[in-house]
């Protein structure tokens, strides 16, 4: 985690005024103005003995307050009707999780046991189960499980504030501009944010993908998450200044400091200006070589931004949310309705699904003991593995997919694939499935939608030639495929500086794919963190990829970086940079090359 930092001491050897907290930055933007410190953490409640004679009344009173819980989780359901479709939708589904994990047995039924085993109070039963399970789910090396934690302890801080009787502490009474500093804020706190009062908030706690942090990109809320210092240093009142990119947070500024985050506003703006325009520009290189540029899509309320930002399609939508924090699975209908809505909203622009990427540790409530936990979940059962061992589950997804391909061009992607086999299997029980809908008359589009394979894994791009031959097209997703490369967890702080998407190994397993791609005449393209970074767009179209999927705000800042490249330079380029070895001369050049354009 990083620390605080201060300036230098003043000419006259005192301490200055301005000092600056480190956090995460997880929504872009920079605010100025008053602090508003939020005291809403519970802290530790108090854990005492008692009779066994009060055991059927303190459950009683557990199962009081969680009804109270649930109640109070309805209401803020039917208020969030009245805020904008696209935050209602997310708040909406992040207060389903909630109301979920409110009847949830792991927590409330964990709860009650305590409470009759150990002879506990509600209160501490259920702040010991919520810790329990947080530890449990912060330990799985899962970027998404680790950022559901917090869904887990605003469930667990509803239940105790009713116990405790401790009132909530809302935000209507903000002063405008008001910047909200807090320990921790719940996703449904940011949605009922006034942005108009609101210009920015700070946690104690939080990453860049928890529900939180998406809900204050859905705002455009600037926010720093993960700065633990802050609520506990700084005074409200205070003047801050908060840049939600970097991640920092300036306390009682210097003038001269205000003075140059607002000629930052004013050059954000410009260059937003700017970017806007490029919209119904094409990605297109000075050579006039075409670039397809796709979204990938996390939340159906992204297509949006997706429109926005000119995506020519989505290039991976993620299904892993239409799973996440439910009791029961999602049926076919309900899978079927919100791909399709996702695939009407792209309006006749291609939709390449994902097929479910997740293992047992993200799906434990929803299936019971069917999977064993595994002690290295990246390389246990997760993604086609599991939807191979689980027939059922994954045929009721696709059918959902074929139904909606009804609906505009829909192309199907298959995860972690690392066997021809594989890809076979998965063609049997398309074409079983489609013979299931056609005798149930369900409408279908008139030829099946295209089956692919995320290259991921080094052993399918060493494969990638046979793989070619028995899919439509690749999609290489540069996170994981760098991740198993290098044996590097970038989530692990002590070999993060070891993951480096630049490594030689990962680049001639990119070049292999894309090589064998072409020669098999299939789309190929890169739909990981590489493809929404400028800096690597020269080395990739320099390799021959053509199109490249990302986050829609990636988007304009990548067409930028197309519309000044000329692909003859550019591979020539890519091909020395894959005669190095040295990674330092791979970033130098590449980086010669882009001060070049």
């Amino acid at each position: 985690m990083k620390t605080d930092s201060t300036p230098p001491q003043n000419s006259n050897g005192t301490d200055p005024l301005e000092r600056a907290i480190d956090g995460v930055g997880v929504s872009p933007g920079i605010a100025i103005g008053p602090a508003h410190v939020v005291e809403n953490r519970l802290g530790d409640v108090p854990e005492y003995q008692i009779p066994t004679s009060s055991v059927k009344t303190e459950v009683a009173r557990l199962r009081s307050a969680v009804a109270k819980a649930r109640r109070q989780v309805e209401k803020l359901e039917a208020k969030a009707t009245s805020l904008p479709k696209a935050i209602a939708e997310d708040l909406v589904l992040m207060l389903e999780a909630h109301a979920g994990m409110l009847t949830s047995s792991r927590i409330v039924g964990a709860a009650e046991k305590r409470i009759e085993e150990r002879r506990i109070n509600a209160e501490a039963a259920i702040q010991a189960v919520v810790h329990e399970v947080a530890r449990t789910m912060a330990a799985v090396e899962d970027e998404y499980i680790a950022s559901r934690v917090q869904d887990v302890r605003e469930a667990g801080a509803r239940i105790v504030r009713h116990l405790t009787e401790k009132p909530y502490q809302a935000f209507s009474k903000l002063p405008e501009g008001a910047i909200v500093i807090a320990d921790e804020l719940s996703p449904a706190d940011t949605a009922l944010m006034d942005p108009e009062k609101v210009s920015a908030f700070v946690t104690a706690v939080g990453g860049p993908e928890s529900h939180t942090a998406i809900m204050a990109r859905s705002l455009g809320i600037p926010a720093v998450l993960g700065a633990p210092s802050a609520p506990r240093s700084i005074a409200s009142g205070a003047t801050v200044i908060v840049d939600g990119e970097a991640g920092r947070i300036v306390v009682d500024p210097e003038p001269h400091t205000i003075a140059d985050y607002k000629r930052k506003v004013e050059a954000r703006d410009r260059l937003e200006r700017q970017l806007a325009r490029l919209r119904t520009l094409p990605a297109q290189t000075k050579d006039s070589t075409h670039i397809v540029l796709h979204a990938n899509l996390e939340l159906p309320r992204e297509v949006e931004a997706a429109d926005r930002a000119g995506a020519e399609g989505v290039g991976l939508l993620r299904t892993e949310f239409m799973f996440m924090n439910r009791v029961t699975l999602p049926t076919e209908d309900e899978q079927y309705e919100t791909l399709r809505e996702i695939v009407e909203g792209m309006a006749g622009r291609p939709v390449t699904i994902r097929t479910l990427d997740v293992g047992g540790e993200k799906l434990a409530t929803a299936l019971g003991d069917k999977i064993a936990t595994s002690a290295n979940p990246a390389l246990g059962l997760r993604a086609i593995r599991f939807s191979l061992l689980e027939p059922k589950l994954f045929e009721t997804q696709l059918a959902a997919i074929l139904r909606a391909a009804a609906h505009g061009p829909v192309r199907i992607l298959l995860p972690m694939i690392s066997s021809v086999q594989q890809v076979r299997v998965v063609r049997k029980i398309l074409n079983k499935v489609i013979s299931r809908l056609k005798r149930r008359k369900v409408p279908l589009p008139e030829t099946p939608p295209p089956l692919g394979v995320m290259i991921e894994v080094p052993g399918a791009a060493l494969v990638a030639d046979a793989l070619a031959q028995a899919s439509d097209f690749f999609a290489i997703g540069t996170n994981d495929l760098t991740m198993y490369t290098l044996a590097i967890d970038r989530g692990a702080e002590q070999v993060a500086g070891l993951y480096n998407p630049l490594h030689p190994a990962v680049l001639r397993l990119i070049q292999a794919t894309v090589a064998s791609a072409r020669r098999n005449d299939i789309p190929v393209s890169i739909c990981g963190e590489m493809a929404g970074e400028p800096r690597y767009a020269p080395v990739l179209l320099g390799m021959g990829v053509r199109e490249l999927s990302m986050s829609a705000r990636s988007i304009p800042r990548v067409k930028q970086r197309i519309r000044n490249i000329d692909v003859a330079p550019a591979a020539r380029r890519a091909e020395a940079i894959l005669d190095q070895s040295d990674e330092g001369r791979i970033a130098a050049l590449l980086d010669d090359f882009n001060e070049g354009l």
